[in-house]
């Protein structure tokens, strides 16, 4: 009966991150792309996405801070960032989509240094193309 009951735990434990993930069609629209330019405010490499935040200038003058939503940190590793390729106070540019559920939320593309330089974000939504 132990044995079971332990058997059980650990499968159930296996399981919660699994559920925890989403899909990109859950959380993004691939119908509603989205290109937005602001300054870096703060940098959350965790799992199981790294986040960066923007503040956004709109045409009214008022600043609204967004959400990008990129792939985890060791799938940008492996693209080639590194933990000082974007900081606090960096003005960039992101493609990506708009989220479901969230008018400040996007799934970054793409991202665009002050230099020109483009790094890819690691996108969940693979290779839905940008319109």
């Amino acid at each position: 009966m132990k044995i079971v009951l332990l058997s059980l735990v650990i499968l159930a434990r296996m399981a919660a991150p699994a559920a925890a993930h989403h899909s990109f069609a859950a959380g993004f629209d691939s119908h509603r792309p989205v290109t937005l330019k602001g300054v870096v405010t703060k940098i959350e490499w965790t799992n199981p996405h790294t986040h960066v935040f923007l503040d956004i200038v709109d045409d009214k003058h008022v600043t609204t801070n967004w959400k990008f939503e990129l792939a985890s940190p060791q799938v940008l590793l492996q693209q080639g960032w590194r933990a000082r390729s974007l900081n606090v106070g960096d003005e960039v540019t992101i493609d990506g989509w708009m989220a479901r559920d969230s008018p400040t939320t996007v799934n970054a593309r793409i991202v665009t240094l002050a230099n020109g330089r483009q790094m890819s974000a690691g996108s969940s939504g693979g290779d839905v193309p940008l319109k």
